[in-house]
């Protein structure tokens, strides 16, 4: 089992910036791929951003490639999502997710998922 407590979010004006937190706790955190989703009011939830524990591999939706930045504090096991240059349309609930890798579908899928944090940005 793994839990995810998330911080960081909260209201913004647009071009500001945010960084958000991800505590992670629980048994053998290595083996997943940590990501962040976000779920915009009245929109699916989608993916943002993803990086291991180990090694240098990150990656990025289109929608935020050039702006955010995810790193991590293997010490204090904790991911980061830093927001740059934030727009209205990344007001959304972010979400971190533990991730495993669907052999089968070929392609990493959240296992256990935060509460999220709300990042509210104002024109």
């Amino acid at each position: 089992q793994v839990q995810l407590v998330e911080s960081g979010g909260g209201v913004v004006k647009a071009g500001d910036s945010a960084k958000l937190s991800c505590v992670a706790s629980g048994a053998r955190l290595y083996v997943f791929r940590m990501s962040w989703f976000r779920q915009a009011p009245g929109k699916e939830r989608e993916f943002a951003a993803a990086i291991f524990w180990t090694g240098t591999n990150t990656v990025y939706a289109d929608s935020v490639k050039g702006r955010f930045i995810i790193s991590r504090d293997n010490a204090k096991n904790t991911i980061y999502l830093e927001t740059n240059n934030l727009k209205p349309e990344d007001t959304a609930v972010y979400y971190c997710t533990a991730e495993i890798y669907n052999t089968s579908g070929g392609a990493w899928a959240p296992k256990y998922w935060g509460q999220g944090t709300q990042v509210t940005v104002s024109s």
